[in-house]
């Protein structure tokens, strides 16, 4: 039984015993795309990981603090689209182990992006890492 939940979270292709109840999963094919789409997205994806990537920097010298990403993460769809995780590594003196560390003591999950934080998960965080 578990290894058929496993299969089906994993969203593989499996089908079960023949029956009144046959559940059968199929994977999506992506939507085709003309070229000018094609290079359009790829721009956009370029543009999006070269934001984040300028905002770890500046979270790293120091010019932005998670006060003001936490500000930008509404209005902004790189910042808010940016994981949590990545964002507390980038901070001065606070490194892998301490983000997961910081993260684990909030119950706040791995994955979780800035914008899909509630309020009283972006306090928490601002208290945390405030002093």
């Amino acid at each position: 039984m578990a290894a058929r939940q496993a299969k089906i979270r994993a969203g593989t292709n499996y089908r079960c015993a023949p029956g009144p109840l046959t559940i059968i999963f199929r994977m999506v094919t992506p939507p085709k795309l003309t070229d000018e789409q094609r290079k359009a997205a790829l721009a956009k994806a370029s543009a999006a990981r070269r934001a984040r990537a300028d905002l770890k920097a500046e979270l790293r010298l120091g010019t932005k603090t998670l006060k003001d990403v936490i500000a930008l993460a509404d209005s902004d769809a790189v910042v808010g689209g940016t994981k949590v995780l990545a964002v507390l590594e980038s901070l001065q003196g606070t490194g892998k182990v301490k983000a997961r560390k910081a993260m684990e003591e909030l119950k706040i999950a791995e994955g979780r992006k800035i914008s899909g934080l509630g309020s009283k998960q972006r306090a928490s965080l601002l208290k945390y890492f405030s002093g």
